[in-house]
């Protein structure tokens, strides 16, 4: 199965993939996907499964796997990546598990491989989990929509997280009545950081919960070619709190990247 997924932008223009994160789908971007594709990018934008409009598994899958198989099928050898949180944790590893098709990295506020919870991010953890568990999957939206926005966020931005968490919920939950025993989901490999080889930019958000502050911050030390940048008004959702200005932040460390052309060439958009 291919991810539902859109496309935009010149066909010749470097390849350009938008990761969304676990509380939203790929309407996160849209702040971003115009201007983006107007810069010349051939921008990719696409939901993991169960969210938005991509089905549930029903067979074994990874997240990584059905976005490789979505490049594979548009004919992109290699592309850019953003990842916003759970997205950028599946973009690293794309970039450490095939190196060769990653040309750059921008991560926001994202997920790290083999991270281990603190006790605040496992409080919250078990908050959603038991408002799940009553069924209480407008609470449990609302809940992920005040933890994960910052306050430079509006009420139009916070209505719209709170409604794409609650559709991720609620596919979920229609695609497994069984509990997780019926997720479909393979287990995260095991992953070396140090083989990713693409420019990074990490970056962080003051207002956002420790735990990913702390990742962004140490990535530098984890791989060759990244840079942290910590946002002093950002959440965990910057693209979506000030979306402008993440959009200047992305083209900027873009620009300074090759991107892969249509004939597999390296360039950069300028």
């Amino acid at each position: 199965m291919i991810i539902s997924h859109d496309v935009d932008g010149p066909a010749d223009g470097p390849a350009l993939v938008l990761l969304h994160s676990s509380v939203c789908d790929r309407r996160m971007w849209e702040p971003q996907w115009r201007p983006l594709a107007e810069a010349g990018y051939r921008v990719v934008r696409a939901d993991f499964r169960g969210c938005g409009r991509s089905p549930a598994a029903t067979e074994p899958y990874s997240d990584e796997g059905d976005v490789l198989a979505l490049l594979d099928s548009l004919g992109v050898d290699g592309a850019a990546f953003v990842g916003s949180s759970y997205g950028g944790r599946v973009a690293l590893r794309i970039a450490a598990l095939h190196p060769e098709r990653v040309t750059a990295l921008a991560l926001l506020c994202a997920g790290r491989p083999g991270h281990e919870p603190s006790p605040l991010l496992q409080a919250f953890d078990d908050a959603e989990q038991g408002l799940l568990d009553e069924g209480e999957l407008d609470a449990a939206a609302s809940l992920n929509a005040r933890t994960w926005l910052g306050p430079e966020a509006d009420r139009k931005t916070r209505k719209l997280v709170t409604l794409m968490q609650r559709e991720n919920f609620a596919n979920w939950f229609a695609a497994h009545p069984e509990g997780e025993e019926a997720d479909h989901e393979l287990p995260e490999p095991a992953l070396d950081l140090r083989a990713v080889t693409a420019p990074t930019l990490a970056v962080g958000g003051a207002h956002d919960v420790p735990d990913f502050r702390e990742i962004a911050a140490g990535l530098p030390d984890l791989l060759p070619l990244a840079r942290h940048q910590e946002l002093p008004w950002a959440g965990h959702l910057p693209s979506l709190e000030r979306p402008a200005e993440i959009t200047a932040l992305l083209l900027d460390f873009l620009r300074g990247a090759p991107g892969p052309s249509a004939s597999g060439e390296r360039t950069t958009v300028r």
